[in-house]
């Protein structure tokens, strides 16, 4: 299979809330989202190539991590000279939207 470019697709609030819910259920206290700007964002799609992003999860002193990179067609990740891999995305907590039905 290859990507397109149209890969995913929207979600009923209402189930996006629950499984927001049952993640922070299960571990309490961590990490639940991540920020990500829009400058690097575009930054990874205008990358030769890039069809989307493919977001890895990671561990940095024991602390959660989300790592961005683009895909190519070919659903390999762009890495190499020139190519750009993200992280340093605000967590939250503590960089919390208002209550809402996907953090409360």
């Amino acid at each position: 299979m290859a990507f397109t470019g149209n890969e995913g697709n929207p979600i009923d609030q209402q189930k996006a809330g629950q499984w927001t819910q049952n993640y922070r259920e299960m571990y309490p206290g961590q990490v639940s989202a991540y920020f990500v700007g829009r400058e690097i964002l575009q930054q990874i799609l205008n990358q030769p190539g890039c069809m989307g992003i493919r977001f890895y999860y990671g561990i940095n002193s024991g602390v959660p991590q989300l790592v961005a990179v683009g895909a190519d067609s070919k659903e390999n990740d762009l890495l190499g000279d020139g190519f750009i891999v993200a992280d340093d995305f605000p967590a939250d907590p503590p960089h919390a939207s208002q209550h809402n039905i996907l953090n409360s």
